[in-house]
């Protein structure tokens, strides 16, 4: 992989929730960067720290120590709708329950994302059918998503994360709803966008045979990188 700067970088980051007479330190001390072009699994144990690490990643959630670059902006320096914006244009989502709105039609779906940070409507729709295209479900286009099998509906959901043509695509456990053969053609989805579209990929999962796809597979173990390996 050639090196350039980059895209995502974690400096000493530490993440604590506190509860009640609790506290939870869920991240300790990370330090990363994730480079253009990536294709990366985090894995760990339930409890590890995974999807905190990419909550923080993808700004839904803030460190309590640490700083968190994007694209060599210190994130801690923007709050309010700031972040949304940035997060809007720079970082596509996709979560294990898909997250569709049911009175929705796919495309609205698709497009939604776009409309929130005020691209215009037309210009959305013509990228969505071609990113449905893309995902194999533009016959769907028209349809609810409550219709939609849980495969074609994370399909749906792959698309719209890419309708802002993000800088990074995060998706936590995006295959553990599915069944084995649905989770593979989404995975092997996923590597065809790495490879083809060159879309910086990184996903949570705690099934092996899953992060066996990721080409740099980065082990969180309470809170801490415990590996961080690149597959050749």
């Amino acid at each position: 992989m050639v090196k350039s700067d980059p895209i995502i970088e974690f400096a000493h980051v530490t993440k604590i929730y506190e509860g009640y007479d609790s506290k939870v330190i869920a991240l300790n001390d990370v330090s990363l960067k994730i480079y253009p072009g990536e294709f990366i699994a985090i894995t760990g144990p339930s409890g590890s720290g995974k999807s905190t690490l990419l909550h923080c990643m993808g700004l839904l959630d803030r460190p309590t120590n640490g700083k968190i670059f994007i694209e060599g902006k210190d994130t801690s320096e923007i709050t309010g709708k700031d972040v949304a914006l940035l997060r809007g244009k720079k970082i596509g989502f996709v979560f294990q329950s898909y997250n569709l709105i049911p009175r929705l039609t796919v495309l609205e779906n698709v497009i939604l994302p776009g409309l929130i940070i005020g691209r215009k409507k037309e210009e959305l729709k013509k990228k969505a059918m071609q990113l449905l295209r893309e995902v194999g479900i533009e016959h769907r286009a028209e349809h609810r998503g409550v219709h939609l099998s849980g495969g074609e509906q994370q399909r749906v959901a792959i698309a719209r994360a890419l309708i802002n043509d993000p800088i990074i695509m995060l998706a936590d456990e995006p295959t553990g709803a599915l069944d084995t053969e649905s989770s593979k053609e989404i995975m092997d989805l996923l590597k065809e966008m790495n490879k083809d579209k060159g879309v910086t990929i990184v996903f949570v999962s705690h099934d092996p045979d899953i992060a066996k796809y990721g080409r740099r597979r980065i082990e969180i173990v309470d809170g801490s990188i415990k590996s961080d390996r690149r597959i050749r």
